[in-house]
């Protein structure tokens, strides 16, 4: 049974997923603003839209990467 988490460098980590220091940094970020969806009333700083579309972009590289590792 998989665990009940959100934590994507725990879940990285079961599944023997090495991430390079700098994505790990990023994993953080993104975690952070995943939470809101979970609990509603949590409202993280909201970053510009110039660091939206970095994030937005960095994300979609990550998860080319994973799809590789499939």
């Amino acid at each position: 049974m998989a665990p009940k988490t959100h934590n994507l460098l725990y879940l990285s980590e079961l599944v023997g997923l090495n991430f390079y220091k700098e994505n790990e940094i990023f994993l953080g970020i993104l975690m952070k603003y995943q939470l809101q969806g979970r609990y509603p009333d949590y409202n993280p700083f909201i970053p510009d839209r110039d660091t939206v579309d970095e994030y937005f972009i960095k994300t979609q590289e990550i998860l080319k990467w994973l799809k590789q590792r499939l």
